[in-house]
């Protein structure tokens, strides 16, 4: 039977979900202002995952004090596939509650198109997993958390650890699986996203898309690269335990997006937990459930007996 973690004691945290997912800019061009890292934290800034590997195929690793073999929280930064930077996440509440940190950059879609992006973050991962013992966290538990095109990549880490399809390069004996998975309003069926986008949101279907430039084509006329970029399509009830998170007023990824991989997850058989933001848009959110939530189901399946 399913545990109850939601009914444990909630307890709020320092710091927002919202700033967690998306920080103040520090002005045009600046990167993002973020709040002190924790005294004693280690920081390894700019490991390079692959060996010899493209610019942007590194990592920042950030290891909690006084902390033995904590669990991992892998941060996956979003940007609509084509920007963004792991300079900009914020790893200052997960290390506040023991976790160490990785923060990822993979390719964007101007460097490479689908699977490139699935394909560095479970080489960055198996990296993690192979340099645990060097590093000093626990291999055993990975947690990912990624919001918007984060959101996509971390279900796919999620729904396809159970198969070897886009492990390539190093380390191939090492799994890329993971414990938990926060999916914060991440895409998933790019097809049906205009069928179910709130008025005057984003449309999709056209050439230049962020999920047309994603997959290297118009999204109509490519279907089977759309169903291979889609982490419903690896769902099975091997899955680890999901949270989904998403606004039901978003207006760059509709909620049925969630839906979709909720619906799949659950037909699995897989763990699965959705919860909908009322009112909310594409992050940023006031809603002080959601960090908790957060909190609770991450300390619930990476930290069992030590809540």
């Amino acid at each position: 039977m399913k545990a109850n973690w939601c009914s444990m004691t909630v307890v709020s945290l320092a710091l927002s979900t919202a700033a967690l997912a998306q920080p103040p800019g520090g002005g045009p061009g600046q990167p993002p202002r973020l709040p002190p890292i924790p005294a004693g934290t280690t920081v390894h800034r700019d490991l390079a995952y692959v060996t010899n590997g493209h610019p942007r195929q590194k990592l920042d690793l950030y290891l909690p004090a006084n902390a033995r073999k904590p669990p991992l929280i892998v941060m996956i930064h979003g940007g609509a596939f084509k920007s963004g930077s792991k300079d900009g996440q914020n790893p200052v509440p997960f290390l506040e509650q023991g976790y160490a940190v990785a923060a990822l950059n993979y390719r964007l879609s101007g460097h490479a198109v689908f699977p490139a992006q699935i394909e560095d973050c479970k080489a960055a991962v198996r990296w993690l997993r192979a340099h645990a013992g060097e590093y000093g966290y626990d291999p055993s538990r990975f947690g990912a958390v990624g919001s918007s095109a984060g959101g996509h990549l971390v279900a796919m880490l999620g729904t396809t650890g159970s198969t070897a399809k886009f492990d390539v390069g190093e380390h191939l004996g090492v799994s890329s699986r993971m414990q938990a998975v926060v999916d914060n309003f991440g895409p998933t069926d790019f097809l049906q996203m205009d069928a179910h986008r709130v008025p005057n949101g984003q449309v999709h279907n056209t050439p230049d898309s962020p999920e047309s430039e994603l997959i290297g084509g118009n999204l109509q006329d490519n279907p089977e690269k759309v169903r291979n970029a889609n982490p419903v399509t690896y769902v099975t009830k091997d899955c680890p335990p999901f949270l989904v998170i998403h606004g039901d007023s978003d207006p760059l990824v509709p909620h049925h997006q969630s839906e979709l991989l909720a619906a799949a997850l659950r037909a699995a058989g897989a763990s699965v937990d959705f919860y909908t933001v009322k009112g909310g848009g594409h992050g940023g959110f006031a809603d002080p459930n959601v960090e908790s939530l957060t909190r609770e189901f991450l300390a619930y399946h990476l930290k069992p007996g030590r809540q």
